[in-house]
């Protein structure tokens, strides 16, 4: 049985965009019904809410019934924008992220899922804040709004703001809410409902290791990797390369032949088109913008080693993505 003072019914709002992600929305949501059902009373009271009150249609093509975010978002205790992967596509129709800041006024904990804080991003709301966002948007949500600087955590607890990346990581942001409030008991028996017997740590990675990205196990080569990924717009030399890991130059030629089989250069490359390649399909940038935010001195030079690398052009590929959305 649960105390006195924690049987209070909490209103949790989910605040749908169009094309989220089902994965994200249920990881967050089904631990607040598990925890009804283990205390034999309504603890929570999970709410999807959209911005016009109509249904939202997730990615995978189902559409959830919502009520609508003027009518019941003051009611919340805490309210989620669950988006997917297109949040450079939102429009603010329907005065979004006013209304978010008029519920943050009223003392609402405003939180993000997936790409949802990108849109908090947005509405201003994340501002001298600490929080993460899916890894696959960090890169656009940096050059969009160039003064945030999302971390690469699962999730992040700053106060009135929660962020999570989406996928499977609200199970764990959704335990430490749950531990919060009725202590950590009883959100072990939440997770163990789903069977989440290994509970992540706030601070853990979103991706699998570097090792497992790039299948080495070389420490400086790991090293050299990562720095790679973290030097996009202004590339590294060779030499300096060499100095961050600890080795010669000669030695740094040597592991990226003997462990990838490709040269220090055609690895950098690559690292930066995968980069690119994300900004074409996630950001509103022009092709040119987009060549010189991933190091390369031409918007020319930049189309010819893409199509090299991924048989389509940078602008045939931006067209599909439209396409495809019509």
């Amino acid at each position: 049985m649960v105390s006195i003072e924690t049987n209070a019914l909490h209103r949790i709002g989910f605040l749908l965009v169009p094309n989220f992600a089902l994965m994200s929305y249920a990881s967050a949501s089904e631990p607040l019904r598990a925890a009804n059902l283990i205390a034999g009373i309504p603890l929570y009271d999970a709410v999807p809410v959209s911005s016009s009150g109509d249904p939202v249609r997730s990615s995978s093509g189902l559409n959830v019934e919502c009520g609508d975010l003027l009518v019941q978002g003051s009611a919340c205790h805490t309210l989620f924008v669950c988006a997917g992967g297109s949040p450079r596509d939102w429009v603010d129709r329907e005065g979004l992220y006013g209304t978010l800041r008029k519920l943050s006024r009223q003392g609402i904990r405003i939180g993000g899922i997936s790409s949802g804080a990108y849109l908090l991003a947005a509405a201003g709301l994340l501002d001298n804040r600490d929080f993460t966002i899916h890894w696959e948007h960090a890169g656009l949500l940096k050059e969009a709004f160039p003064r945030l600087s999302p971390r690469q955590a699962r999730y992040v607890i700053d106060g009135d703001r929660i962020t999570c990346g989406g996928g499977i990581a609200p199970l764990d942001m959704m335990h430490a809410m749950i531990s919060e409030r009725m202590g950590s008991h009883f959100a072990r028996r939440v997770s163990d409902w789903y069977l989440h017997t290994a509970v992540g740590e706030p601070t853990a990675s979103q991706r699998s290791s570097a090792a497992e990205r790039f299948g080495t196990h070389h420490p400086a080569l790991l090293t050299i990797l990562e720095k790679m990924e973290a030097a996009i717009e202004q590339p590294l030399s060779r030499d300096a390369m060499a100095k961050v890991a600890g080795v010669s130059v000669r030695h740094l030629n040597r592991l990226f032949a003997d462990h990838l089989e490709i040269g220090f250069l055609e690895a950098y490359r690559n690292v930066r088109l995968d980069h690119a390649r994300r900004l074409l399909e996630q950001s509103p940038l022009s092709v040119s913008e987009i060549a010189f935010a991933t190091g390369f001195s031409s918007a020319g030079h930049f189309s010819k080693v893409f199509t090299a690398r991924f048989s389509i052009t940078p602008g045939r590929l931006r067209d599909r993505i439209r396409e495809s959305k019509r």
